[in-house]
Protein backbone atom coordinates (compact mmCIF):
# COMPACT_ATOMS: atom_id res chain seq x y z
CA UNK A 1 0.00 0.00 0.00
CA UNK A 2 2.59 2.28 0.85
CA UNK A 3 4.74 1.48 -2.10
CA UNK A 4 1.57 1.96 -4.36
CA UNK A 5 1.01 5.39 -2.78
CA UNK A 6 4.71 6.64 -3.09
CA UNK A 7 4.01 6.11 -7.20
CA UNK A 8 0.81 7.59 -7.25
CA UNK A 9 2.74 10.85 -5.25
CA UNK A 10 5.54 10.36 -7.83
CA UNK A 11 3.14 10.13 -11.07
CA UNK A 12 3.42 13.08 -13.85
CA UNK A 13 -0.17 14.03 -12.73
CA UNK A 14 0.70 14.78 -9.12
CA UNK A 15 4.45 16.24 -10.33
CA UNK A 16 1.96 18.87 -12.78
CA UNK A 17 -0.11 19.77 -9.90
CA UNK A 18 3.06 20.52 -7.67
CA UNK A 19 4.46 22.35 -10.37
CA UNK A 20 1.51 24.17 -10.93
CA UNK A 21 1.02 26.99 -7.80
CA UNK A 22 -2.52 28.05 -8.93
CA UNK A 23 -3.39 24.54 -8.84
CA UNK A 24 -1.91 23.61 -5.77
CA UNK A 25 -3.79 26.99 -4.40
CA UNK A 26 -7.51 25.64 -6.04
CA UNK A 27 -6.90 22.28 -4.99
CA UNK A 28 -6.48 23.41 -1.00
CA UNK A 29 -9.82 25.91 -1.09
CA UNK A 30 -11.58 22.95 -2.79
CA UNK A 31 -10.46 20.47 -0.12
CA UNK A 32 -10.78 23.14 3.13
CA UNK A 33 -14.90 24.00 1.47
CA UNK A 34 -15.51 20.12 0.72
CA UNK A 35 -13.88 19.08 4.08
CA UNK A 36 -15.94 21.92 5.95
CA UNK A 37 -18.87 20.62 4.05
CA UNK A 38 -18.75 17.13 4.56
CA UNK A 39 -18.04 17.37 8.72
CA UNK A 40 -20.13 20.20 8.83
CA UNK A 41 -21.55 18.83 12.53
CA UNK A 42 -18.02 19.18 13.85
CA UNK A 43 -16.79 22.51 11.79
CA UNK A 44 -19.29 24.94 12.16
CA UNK A 45 -19.81 26.77 15.45
CA UNK A 46 -23.45 26.17 15.67
CA UNK A 47 -26.27 24.65 14.11
CA UNK A 48 -28.31 27.32 12.15
CA UNK A 49 -31.30 24.97 11.97
CA UNK A 50 -31.87 23.88 15.04
CA UNK A 51 -35.13 26.32 15.93
CA UNK A 52 -34.77 25.52 19.45
CA UNK A 53 -31.69 27.62 19.46
CA UNK A 54 -32.32 30.46 17.71
CA UNK A 55 -32.67 33.83 19.25
CA UNK A 56 -34.48 36.49 17.78
CA UNK A 57 -32.69 39.09 20.00
CA UNK A 58 -29.27 38.52 17.90
CA UNK A 59 -30.94 38.64 14.16
CA UNK A 60 -28.93 40.84 11.95
CA UNK A 61 -25.79 41.15 14.15
CA UNK A 62 -22.77 42.04 11.80
CA UNK A 63 -19.74 40.75 11.86
CA UNK A 64 -17.39 39.87 15.30
CA UNK A 65 -14.95 42.26 14.36
CA UNK A 66 -17.79 45.37 13.37
CA UNK A 67 -18.25 47.40 16.72
CA UNK A 68 -21.84 46.29 17.11
CA UNK A 69 -20.45 42.60 16.27
CA UNK A 70 -20.29 39.82 18.88
CA UNK A 71 -17.72 37.16 19.40
CA UNK A 72 -19.95 34.31 19.47
CA UNK A 73 -20.90 35.28 15.81
CA UNK A 74 -17.73 35.53 13.15
CA UNK A 75 -19.63 36.77 10.40
CA UNK A 76 -22.69 38.15 12.01
CA UNK A 77 -26.34 36.49 11.74
CA UNK A 78 -29.31 36.98 9.60
CA UNK A 79 -32.78 37.99 9.86
CA UNK A 80 -33.40 34.98 12.26
CA UNK A 81 -30.44 35.08 14.32
CA UNK A 82 -29.08 32.14 12.57
CA UNK A 83 -24.98 32.23 12.77
CA UNK A 84 -24.16 33.33 8.78
CA UNK A 85 -20.76 31.31 9.34
CA UNK A 86 -22.21 27.68 10.38
CA UNK A 87 -25.39 28.67 7.45
CA UNK A 88 -22.51 28.89 4.76
CA UNK A 89 -21.10 25.62 5.56
CA UNK A 90 -24.51 23.86 5.86
CA UNK A 91 -25.30 25.31 2.50
CA UNK A 92 -22.15 24.54 0.66
CA UNK A 93 -22.59 20.78 2.11
CA UNK A 94 -26.11 21.05 0.08
CA UNK A 95 -24.90 23.34 -2.74
CA UNK A 96 -21.86 20.32 -3.74
CA UNK A 97 -24.15 17.33 -2.87
CA UNK A 98 -26.46 18.61 -5.61
CA UNK A 99 -23.88 19.98 -8.13
CA UNK A 100 -21.79 16.41 -7.99
CA UNK A 101 -24.72 14.47 -7.79
CA UNK A 102 -26.16 16.14 -11.25
CA UNK A 103 -22.64 16.30 -12.81
CA UNK A 104 -22.49 11.96 -11.83
CA UNK A 105 -26.19 11.44 -13.31
CA UNK A 106 -25.09 13.91 -16.57
CA UNK A 107 -21.83 11.56 -17.14
CA UNK A 108 -23.49 8.03 -17.01
CA UNK A 109 -26.01 9.27 -19.16
CA UNK A 110 -23.95 11.03 -21.70
CA UNK A 111 -21.08 8.28 -21.88
CA UNK A 112 -23.75 5.40 -22.50
CA UNK A 113 -25.79 7.18 -24.92
CA UNK A 114 -22.25 8.54 -27.32
CA UNK A 115 -20.56 5.90 -27.03
CA UNK A 116 -23.93 4.21 -28.57
CA UNK A 117 -24.10 6.58 -31.10
CA UNK A 118 -20.37 6.49 -31.55
CA UNK A 119 -19.94 2.67 -31.91
CA UNK A 120 -23.23 1.76 -33.63
CA UNK A 121 -23.50 5.18 -36.18
CA UNK A 122 -26.44 4.99 -38.69
CA UNK A 123 -30.02 5.63 -37.49
CA UNK A 124 -28.71 5.33 -34.27
CA UNK A 125 -26.19 8.14 -34.17
CA UNK A 126 -28.58 10.42 -36.23
CA UNK A 127 -31.29 9.85 -33.55
CA UNK A 128 -29.33 10.33 -30.86
CA UNK A 129 -27.33 13.61 -32.42
CA UNK A 130 -30.72 15.20 -32.87
CA UNK A 131 -32.12 14.59 -29.49
CA UNK A 132 -28.77 16.71 -28.27
CA UNK A 133 -29.26 19.04 -31.16
CA UNK A 134 -32.75 19.68 -29.24
CA UNK A 135 -31.80 20.16 -25.98
CA UNK A 136 -29.05 22.12 -26.91
CA UNK A 137 -31.74 24.87 -29.00
CA UNK A 138 -33.08 25.44 -25.15
CA UNK A 139 -31.17 27.69 -22.28
CA UNK A 140 -29.75 25.05 -20.30
CA UNK A 141 -31.26 26.88 -17.24
CA UNK A 142 -34.81 27.80 -18.70
CA UNK A 143 -35.15 23.62 -18.72
CA UNK A 144 -33.97 23.30 -15.38
CA UNK A 145 -35.95 26.21 -14.32
CA UNK A 146 -38.84 24.81 -15.82
CA UNK A 147 -38.44 21.05 -14.69
CA UNK A 148 -37.69 22.46 -10.93
CA UNK A 149 -40.87 24.76 -10.80
CA UNK A 150 -43.33 22.06 -12.22
CA UNK A 151 -42.02 19.17 -9.88
CA UNK A 152 -42.30 21.77 -6.74
CA UNK A 153 -46.10 22.15 -8.23
CA UNK A 154 -46.63 19.06 -8.66
CA UNK A 155 -45.37 17.37 -5.44
CA UNK A 156 -45.50 20.84 -3.22
CA UNK A 157 -45.65 18.51 0.39
CA UNK A 158 -43.14 15.95 -1.18
CA UNK A 159 -39.90 14.95 1.11
CA UNK A 160 -37.10 16.77 1.03
CA UNK A 161 -35.40 13.66 -0.75
CA UNK A 162 -38.26 14.24 -3.76
CA UNK A 163 -37.44 17.73 -3.96
CA UNK A 164 -33.66 17.38 -4.06
CA UNK A 165 -34.13 14.57 -6.47
CA UNK A 166 -36.30 16.70 -8.66
CA UNK A 167 -33.54 19.46 -8.72
CA UNK A 168 -30.65 16.96 -9.66
CA UNK A 169 -33.15 15.67 -12.68
CA UNK A 170 -33.70 19.35 -14.03
CA UNK A 171 -29.77 20.21 -14.03
CA UNK A 172 -28.83 17.04 -15.58
CA UNK A 173 -31.31 16.90 -18.20
CA UNK A 174 -29.48 19.37 -20.37
CA UNK A 175 -25.83 18.58 -18.85
CA UNK A 176 -25.79 14.70 -20.67
CA UNK A 177 -25.76 16.44 -23.91
CA UNK A 178 -21.91 17.66 -23.90
CA UNK A 179 -20.61 14.47 -22.13
CA UNK A 180 -22.36 12.39 -24.97
CA UNK A 181 -21.25 14.72 -27.98
CA UNK A 182 -17.82 14.47 -26.82
CA UNK A 183 -17.79 10.44 -26.14
CA UNK A 184 -19.51 10.20 -29.46
CA UNK A 185 -16.60 12.00 -31.44
CA UNK A 186 -13.96 10.13 -29.33
CA UNK A 187 -15.49 6.70 -30.49
CA UNK A 188 -15.91 7.10 -33.77
CA UNK A 189 -12.26 8.06 -34.06
CA UNK A 190 -11.52 5.22 -31.56
CA UNK A 191 -13.79 2.31 -33.58
CA UNK A 192 -11.26 2.76 -36.58
CA UNK A 193 -8.52 1.70 -35.11
CA UNK A 194 -6.62 -1.19 -35.05
CA UNK A 195 -7.44 -2.49 -31.82
CA UNK A 196 -11.24 -2.53 -31.96
CA UNK A 197 -10.91 -4.29 -36.08
CA UNK A 198 -8.85 -7.09 -34.23
CA UNK A 199 -11.33 -7.50 -31.32
CA UNK A 200 -14.24 -7.83 -34.45
CA UNK A 201 -12.70 -10.19 -36.01
CA UNK A 202 -12.05 -12.39 -33.19
CA UNK A 203 -15.95 -12.29 -32.36
CA UNK A 204 -15.73 -9.64 -29.37
CA UNK A 205 -19.22 -8.46 -28.76
CA UNK A 206 -19.92 -5.16 -29.14
CA UNK A 207 -20.98 -4.70 -25.76
CA UNK A 208 -17.51 -5.54 -24.24
CA UNK A 209 -15.74 -3.89 -26.82
CA UNK A 210 -17.41 -0.42 -25.82
CA UNK A 211 -17.05 -1.44 -22.05
CA UNK A 212 -13.14 -2.77 -22.37
CA UNK A 213 -11.70 -1.57 -25.45
CA UNK A 214 -13.29 2.08 -26.39
CA UNK A 215 -14.56 3.47 -22.82
CA UNK A 216 -11.00 3.72 -21.11
CA UNK A 217 -10.40 5.49 -24.27
CA UNK A 218 -12.41 8.01 -24.55
CA UNK A 219 -12.90 8.98 -20.87
CA UNK A 220 -9.79 11.92 -20.55
CA UNK A 221 -11.96 14.55 -21.83
CA UNK A 222 -14.86 13.36 -19.76
CA UNK A 223 -13.08 13.77 -16.55
CA UNK A 224 -11.84 17.02 -17.55
CA UNK A 225 -15.12 18.36 -19.11
CA UNK A 226 -17.15 16.75 -15.57
CA UNK A 227 -14.57 18.59 -13.56
CA UNK A 228 -15.26 22.05 -15.15
CA UNK A 229 -19.72 20.86 -15.75
CA UNK A 230 -19.39 20.72 -11.46
CA UNK A 231 -18.79 24.52 -11.06
CA UNK A 232 -21.46 25.16 -13.59
CA UNK A 233 -23.72 22.82 -11.90
CA UNK A 234 -23.65 24.39 -8.26
CA UNK A 235 -23.89 27.83 -10.40
CA UNK A 236 -26.84 26.46 -11.62
CA UNK A 237 -28.85 24.98 -8.59
CA UNK A 238 -27.43 28.22 -6.71
CA UNK A 239 -29.43 30.16 -9.68
CA UNK A 240 -32.52 27.83 -9.00
CA UNK A 241 -32.36 28.49 -5.05
CA UNK A 242 -32.33 31.88 -5.40
CA UNK A 243 -34.80 31.87 -7.57
CA UNK A 244 -36.72 30.06 -5.58
CA UNK A 245 -37.68 26.69 -6.88
CA UNK A 246 -34.08 25.03 -5.77
CA UNK A 247 -33.46 23.81 -2.23
CA UNK A 248 -36.35 23.58 0.06
CA UNK A 249 -36.70 26.26 2.30
CA UNK A 250 -35.57 23.91 5.24
CA UNK A 251 -32.55 22.96 4.07
CA UNK A 252 -30.71 26.01 2.20
CA UNK A 253 -28.36 26.08 -0.02
CA UNK A 254 -25.82 29.04 -0.95
CA UNK A 255 -28.86 30.41 -3.57
CA UNK A 256 -31.26 30.53 -0.71
CA UNK A 257 -28.99 32.13 1.38
CA UNK A 258 -28.23 34.68 -0.44
CA UNK A 259 -31.49 35.06 -1.53
CA UNK A 260 -32.52 35.67 1.77
CA UNK A 261 -29.78 38.42 2.08
CA UNK A 262 -30.77 40.23 -0.85
CA UNK A 263 -33.67 41.40 1.14
CA UNK A 264 -31.61 43.66 3.52
CA UNK A 265 -28.43 44.05 1.55
CA UNK A 266 -30.05 47.55 0.66
CA UNK A 267 -30.33 48.72 4.42
CA UNK A 268 -27.12 47.81 5.22
CA UNK A 269 -26.90 44.23 6.58
CA UNK A 270 -24.74 43.45 3.70
CA UNK A 271 -22.86 40.17 5.28
CA UNK A 272 -26.28 38.18 4.85
CA UNK A 273 -25.63 38.18 1.39
CA UNK A 274 -21.83 38.82 0.69
CA UNK A 275 -20.23 35.65 2.62
CA UNK A 276 -22.67 33.18 0.87
CA UNK A 277 -22.15 34.63 -2.36
CA UNK A 278 -18.06 34.68 -1.09
CA UNK A 279 -18.28 31.18 -0.96
CA UNK A 280 -20.00 30.25 -4.11
CA UNK A 281 -17.36 32.47 -5.66
CA UNK A 282 -14.77 30.45 -4.06
CA UNK A 283 -15.96 26.89 -4.61
CA UNK A 284 -17.16 27.99 -8.47
CA UNK A 285 -13.67 29.38 -9.05
CA UNK A 286 -11.68 26.38 -7.42
CA UNK A 287 -13.17 24.13 -9.20
CA UNK A 288 -12.81 26.04 -12.75
CA UNK A 289 -9.08 26.57 -12.23
CA UNK A 290 -8.62 22.90 -11.29
CA UNK A 291 -10.39 22.06 -14.47
CA UNK A 292 -8.08 23.91 -16.34
CA UNK A 293 -5.02 22.41 -14.92
CA UNK A 294 -6.49 18.76 -15.40
CA UNK A 295 -7.36 19.84 -19.22
CA UNK A 296 -3.17 20.84 -19.72
CA UNK A 297 -2.07 18.37 -17.35
CA UNK A 298 -3.67 15.56 -19.84
CA UNK A 299 -3.22 16.97 -23.26
CA UNK A 300 -0.10 15.29 -24.53
CA UNK A 301 0.68 18.23 -26.72
CA UNK A 302 1.97 20.62 -23.36
CA UNK A 303 3.94 17.85 -22.06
Amino acid sequence: MTAALRRWFDSDLIHSLRSSPVAMVAAVIALVCVFAALFAGWVSPHDPFDLATLELSDARLPPAWSELGSSKYLLGTDDQGRDILSAVIYGARISLIVGLASVVLSVLVGVVLGLVAGYLGGWVDGVLMRMCDVMLSFPAILVALLIAGVGRALFPDAHESVAFGVLILSISLTGWVQYARTVRGSTLVERSKEYVQAARVTGVPPLRIMRRHVLPNVMGPVMVLATIQVATAIITEATLSFLGVGAPVTSPSLGTLIRVGNDYIFSGEWWITVFPGVMLVLIALSVNLLGDWLRDALNPRLQ
